[in-house]
């Protein structure tokens, strides 16, 4: 496994097993698979509704929690100080741990700044080593970057070859911030799975598109967190660490940049809005029936 260091010198793999759109009916098998094939960072979610089957997995794998690094984000509904630390103390509990490698702000909307306080303090407590934010689009990011106590460590982007986030790179760059992709396939939209470019590269060093996507990511500095409930799948997006695309490569596959997201913007109020709706909807639902969010 190859790794990143994190601003605070916390080391990071740059390849872990995300468990967005896992059921909770499979989530524990999945982690598990993941564990066996060779993971050791796993990303999840207080909005992903499946903490406790990862868990549940980390406990059963027989593997020392302190090689495994993992990852949960803070829900927009949890944002304010007092609610975000509150909802840690409640992820910690459904993870059966008591510290967490990085904890995210999940999203770029309503009382961030409360919640991020409630991050640097826990961080100094100990409780998180280390803190970031995910989906906060470059003035955003300087934002938080510049006015905040502690700095985000990581930001966690959709990052993939349709959109590349190249502008924000330059941007967390600057500042420190580790760039994470979240969609490091973009879910296959607009044929990414069947490109020419990605395809030919691929053939040339005998691996498939969705290999040479990661690898791609991995060389630009970029940490993924690929997501897969097929076990050959997990595997195979693990084994990317025996080829490496030349500049030629790379440069070939920078020509695909649409920059643009294959899923929303967030600079749109319509997006905005949309985001408020699902809050309310699971704060009237009392989390009876609620839905999944992107990202």
């Amino acid at each position: 496994m190859e790794y990143v260091t994190l601003s605070n010198r916390v080391k990071m793999p740059v390849l872990g097993y995300g468990v967005y759109q896992v059921s909770k009916t499979e989530c524990e098998r999945c982690v598990l698979d993941a564990l066996k094939t060779g993971y050791r960072s796993l990303d999840t979610a207080q909005a992903y509704f499946n903490e406790e089957e990862v868990g549940s997995a980390v406990k059963k794998s027989g593997i020392a929690r302190g090689e495994i690094f993992l990852t949960s984000k803070v829900w927009i509904e949890n944002y304010g100080y007092e609610r975000c630390r509150e909802s840690v103390e409640a992820s910690l509990k459904r993870l059966q741990t008591d510290y967490l490698d990085l904890m995210l702000l999940h999203q770029p909307f309503s009382d961030y700044y409360g919640a991020w306080r409630a991050l640097e303090d826990l961080y100094d407590q100990g409780t998180l080593r280390a803190i970031g934010i995910s989906n906060f689009y470059p003035d955003r990011m300087v934002d938080l970057a510049s006015f905040a106590r502690i700095r985000p460590m990581v930001n966690q982007v959709e990052t993939h070859p349709f959109h590349q986030q190249r502008k924000a790179k330059e941007y967390m760059d600057q500042y420190g911030v580790q760039i994470e992709a979240w969609a490091p396939f973009g879910e296959g939209r607009g044929g990414l799975f069947e490109n020419d470019t990605l395809k030919e590269i691929g053939d040339r060093h005998r691996k498939t598109a969705a290999q040479v996507m990661l690898r791609w990511n991995i060389q630009r500095g970029v940490i993924v967190i690929p997501k897969s409930t097929h076990v050959e799948r997990i595997q195979e997006n693990f084994d990317v660490f025996d080829f490496v695309l030349s500049d030629g490569e790379m440069e070939d596959i920078a020509a695909l940049d649409k920059e643009e997201s294959s899923f929303f913007s967030y600079e749109d109020p319509a997006t905005v809005e949309w985001f408020v709706k699902m809050v309310e909807e699971r704060k009237n639902s009392h989390g009876s029936s609620q839905k999944e969010q992107k990202g």
